[in-house]
């Protein structure tokens, strides 16, 4: 696919090796998201998942000062009416199923705000790494919003009810040091260090083997929504595909001759 820097208020998609890096590119209205934007990330992330060259898709704001604010208030007035709220509901919420629905690892860098909706995409993200001084919260509660059921889960996935609850019920803020307290990221890093932190987690997720992140992604984002009656049938599956796989031999060939190995995705 054609990777070219987007205008201002929308997507652009760049890739670093074999990370590609999605950026919310609205910093005037720091990266807040548009309906446009919520429209077309499903569909940018797609091509991104069958892209074979990508090994890990990166979510992050444009002009380092947030990663989103969230949706875009400024809309509201239309888009998120007594009538209208239940599709644009649809809208964020097919756009936070597309994250947390693609099988190659995802990322979330952050800097700066990570508010409201812009927070969600965040948490749907795999992992999540931050610059120390970022900003975390969900204000549905003091702007009268009600916070759609269906996008509890990837807070449940990140932190404990009682975690949970305290975002959602106060509205806060919280800072870097609670955000670690509380797991809403994994990482987090000065400013000053924060890119080299960033590029060194991603790298090293990127040059492991593929088909082993893919099995034990999907295990666990399979026991996260069906405790009860995982598919182990689907999950064996990927195991297997993993021991018949050039990288397999790959990695044994590595380890036998004392060197880094090469992985194919295959």
């Amino acid at each position: 696919m054609d990777r070219k820097a987007a205008p201002q208020g929308d997507l652009a998609v760049r890739a670093e090796g074999p990370v590609a890096v999605v950026v919310i590119d609205n910093p005037a209205r720091l990266n807040a998201m548009t309906v446009a934007m919520w429209r077309k990330l499903p569909e940018l992330l797609a091509a991104l998942d069958a892209d074979p060259t990508v090994r890990l898709i990166m979510l992050r704001g444009a002009g380092g000062k947030a990663f989103s604010a969230g949706a875009d208030i400024s809309e509201f007035a239309e888009a998120r009416t007594p009538k209208t709220a239940r599709d644009y509901d649809a809208l964020n919420h097919a756009a936070f199923e597309a994250v947390l629905g693609c099988a190659k690892p995802t990322l979330a860098a952050i800097e700066g705000f990570c508010l409201g909706g812009g927070f969600e995409l965040a948490l749907c993200c795999d992992l999540r790494v931050a610059a120390e001084g970022s900003v975390f919260g969900i204000p549905a509660a003091r702007l009268g919003i009600g916070y759609n059921a269906r996008w509890i889960r990837p807070l449940l996935c990140a932190m404990s009810p009682a975690a949970a609850k305290e975002l959602l019920f106060t509205g806060e803020r919280f800072d870097c040091a609670n955000a670690l307290r509380m797991g809403l990221i994994n990482r987090a890093f000065p400013p000053d260090s924060f890119e080299a932190g960033l590029a060194a987690m991603a790298v090293g997720i990127a040059d492991n083997a593929p088909l082993t992140i893919r099995a034990a992604k999907a295990a666990i984002d399979e026991f996260v929504r069906s405790p009860q009656q995982p598919d182990y049938a689907r999950l064996d599956a990927l195991v297997d595909a993993c021991f018949r796989s050039e990288d397999y031999a790959e990695g044994q060939r590595a380890f036998l001759e004392k060197r880094k190995p090469v992985f194919s995705g295959r």
